[in-house]
């Protein structure tokens, strides 16, 4: 049985020793720039270079995220960025844009790529694409079920990586727009509002549900079934957490190698239930096994709150002014934090218990206790505990001990030879040979116990001294400075060829592009009555997401089985790209450079759709630079008219109530319109996009312009536009 690799998160130095300190085989992390998680505190490049180094040591992988989309005025110092972490030995690095992907395996062969999950890779072709690419890795989206992964390991030699542990984004990832319209925070671009997490009201005929959080999805929690995961043979067991504190880095690291290496060895994880009470206190809000074990749609949110459950310990039984009174059902004790949950929340630290009018350090379960509050509380209230102070201690004293590396050592000193020294553990052999050469002691002869103190002051290292042999002659003398200075050569020795060399290699960036001269207008129609509508219009392409005769065929963004189609395709998603021959590209590829164009045309695309993300500004670079680097001009198409697919959903709350549409309403009022739609549920833009500027596009050389018909303006504005281009 083959062990996973256990991946940590990382969003600090503390963060990743804390995991390094808990048992992980490798960490992610981020730079200060390019990453997913840029409200982390992150690395910056000295710390990088500290990290690896760090790591590497000890034995542990460092991955880097470069995961967010990159603009054309960005690529020469994000291309940079990638040359620093190659020439500094990273072992990979996670990426989500297309044009970057293909712009880094081509200029840098040596170095790791992994697919990250915003690159929405969700089934078996897109999976064989990416091997195809040389990609070595793929994190496949947290919608994908173990069925699906396990077929697609049976079917493909690359790496798998899965998120076992932490939070989930209730869209697939990497097709969520919704922050970026509600507020200019795309999550694309690491600056993500977590929309999901807010207060909504769901509308229907009637208010459905109000003033909850409908979209704020539970914690993904695995561990009881991730010998499932280990049985199909997963590579990589991925933590989520780059945004969470050492604490909860550790104690959910420590419990996930406890879980797999008793798996590996007893096929029994032996999680406890005490191990499980750890997990809920360090971070919860309410835990699912997700959409990778198949859990219902029903279990997989928290509409009462989007942060910190805790654990519940009592409820409020008397309220005397500012004194109340609790009935524990769980321990307490001072500097714990706590939730009083009524009307209000109400949270604080115990800095005073009062049992028996007497004030005490400690709490158990069934004792009545009063505490201060200097807010207006209820009878009948929950209380729960959010921080547990025992266990925060307890996992700062661990922190505290850094892991050590067994070694054993070898020092031989005789009698006019010169002194060594050999170093060995599980990987390694390390022999130093010193310029000094033992003498005959003329008064005080070197002791065994005097060499093993010298030779076992290895606090400051990486090491713990597990067996020492000396070969020494009797009578003898060495210098105490060079038995330090030998044993620090001998670590910097070992230091240096456990910091491994990726070897670095450069080379010139090529690919073919087609040429396009095009120039047209291209319209997506809901139903035939709208193609009725426009039947006069010269329309170049006519897209539908339904099948509709003299029009292009619009896939899913999610596809599980493939047709075999062989007409033209308008497509949405990764794996389409292996399927089909005859297609385009839709903006779900999320196109914002012109590597991704020269990507995505190279593979065949014979438009390419532009990311909504886009500026005018950035698009007038994107075509600039293609015709200068390829002496070609693309093929582009800019959406100027639609009501965006702000998110894409596996969970459909439209199931809870039985119906087929609804609406969600914010707190300044948006309603972003929710509909099934291939068994998924897509949620809508509050308002329509439309660009009455259209005719820039056409100055600066997009070819394609797309109106997304939905009622009668944008009839009106089809007609504008053709009229413009006669």
């Amino acid at each position: 049985m083959k062990k996973p690799e256990l991946l940590a998160p990382a969003g600090n130095m503390e963060s990743m020793k804390a995991a390094i300190n808990a048992g992980c085989d490798a960490i992610y992390l981020g730079g200060k720039s390019f990453g997913a998680r840029s409200f982390a505190q992150n690395f910056s490049d000295e710390e990088l270079i500290e990290t690896i180094k760090y790591a590497h040591i000890r034995g542990v992988k460092i991955y880097v995220t470069v995961n967010t989309l990159i603009f054309e005025n960005e690529v020469d110092e994000f291309m940079q960025y990638i040359d620093f972490l190659h020439r500094n030995n990273v072992d990979a690095i996670i990426i989500q844009d297309l044009g970057m992907m293909d712009l880094i395996r081509k200029t840098y062969p040596n170095l790791e790529i992994h697919a990250s999950t915003q690159m929405h890779i969700h089934n078996l072709e897109g999976v064989k694409l990416a091997e195809k690419l040389g990609i070595k890795r793929t994190v496949l989206a947290r919608e994908t079920d173990i069925n699906t992964i396990e077929k697609i390991k049976k079917n493909t030699n690359i790496e798998l990586e899965i998120f076992i542990h932490g939070a989930l984004c209730v869209s697939y990832s990497g097709q969520c727009l919704m922050s970026y319209f509600m507020g200019s925070r795309s999550g694309n671009r690491g600056t993500c509002a977590q929309c999901c997490r807010m207060k909504y009201d769901l509308l229907n005929n009637s208010v459905l549900n109000k003033n909850k959080y409908p979209l704020s999805t539970k914690d993904l929690c695995t561990i009881d079934n991730i010998g499932k995961l280990i049985d199909i043979g997963v590579d990589s067991l991925k933590i989520e957490g780059r945004m969470k504190r050492p604490e909860y880095v550790y104690i959910v690291t420590k419990l996930y190698r406890k879980a797999i290496d008793n798996y590996i060895k007893y096929k029994d994880t032996k999680i406890t239930k005490e191990d499980m009470l750890m997990l809920y206190k360090i971070f919860n809000r309410e835990f699912t096994q997700g959409f990778l074990f198949n859990e219902d749609n029903n279990n997989f949110t928290n509409e009462f709150r989007p942060n910190h459950m805790g654990i519940k310990i009592g409820e409020v039984v008397k309220v005397n002014n500012n004194f109340v009174t609790i009935k524990l059902t769980d321990n307490v004790r001072l500097n714990d934090g706590i939730r009083i949950i009524g009307n209000e929340d109400i949270g604080f630290n115990l800095t005073k218990i009062y049992k028996d009018k007497k004030t005490v350090d400690k709490a158990y379960k069934n004792d009545l206790i009063s505490i201060y509050v200097d807010s207006k509380v209820s009878t009948g209230s929950e209380v729960v505990k959010t921080t547990d102070k025992e266990l925060m201690d307890e996992i700062d004293k661990a922190l505290k001990t850094n892991k050590k590396i067994d070694i054993d050592i070898v020092i031989k000193a005789r009698l006019n030879k010169n002194l060594e020294l050999i170093i060995k553990n599980s990987k390694n052999e390390i022999k130093v040979i010193s310029d000094y050469v033992c003498e005959n002691a003329i008064k005080n002869p070197m002791t065994k116990d005097s060499i093993k103190k010298q030779i076992d002051r290895l606090k400051e290292t990486a090491y713990k001294l597990n067996n020492l042999e000396i070969d020494m002659d009797d009578n003898i003398f060495v210098d105490i400075k060079e038995l330090n200075k030998i044993r620090r050569e001998a670590i910097d020795l070992l230091n240096d060829k456990r910091c491994y060399k990726i070897e670095y290699k450069k080379c010139e960036y090529k690919t073919e592009v087609n040429e396009y001269n095009e120039k047209g207008l291209n319209v997506l129609i809901n139903d035939s009555k709208s193609l009725k509508k426009i039947k006069d219009l010269n329309i170049s392409n006519i897209y539908s997401d339904k099948k509709i005769d003299n029009t292009i065929l619009r896939l899913p963004r999610v596809i599980n089985e493939y047709e075999e189609i062989n007409e033209p395709l308008l497509i949405s998603e990764f794996g389409s790209l292996n399927k089909y021959k005859n297609f385009r590209t839709d903006s779900s590829f999320n196109v914002t450079n012109s590597y991704a164009v020269a990507f995505l045309n190279n593979l065949g695309s014979k438009i390419v759709t532009l990311s909504y993300e886009n500026t005018f500004e950035n698009i007038k670079q994107i075509i600039i630079n293609y015709i200068k680097r390829y002496n070609k001009t693309p093929n582009l198409e800019v959406i100027v008219s639609s009501i965006p697919e702000v998110m894409i959903t596996k969970y459909n709350i439209l199931d809870k109530y039985n119906i087929d549409e609804a609406y969600l309403k914010n707190e300044k009022g948006y309603k972003f319109l929710l509909k099934r739609k291939n068994n998924n549920m897509i949620i809508y833009n509050h308002e329509k996009i439309k660009d009455l500027e259209f005719e820039k596009y056409y100055d600066i050389g997009v070819n394609y312009l797309r109106v997304e018909i939905n009622d009668q303006d944008d009839i009106f504005f089809t007609h504008k536009i053709n009229k413009f281009l006669k």
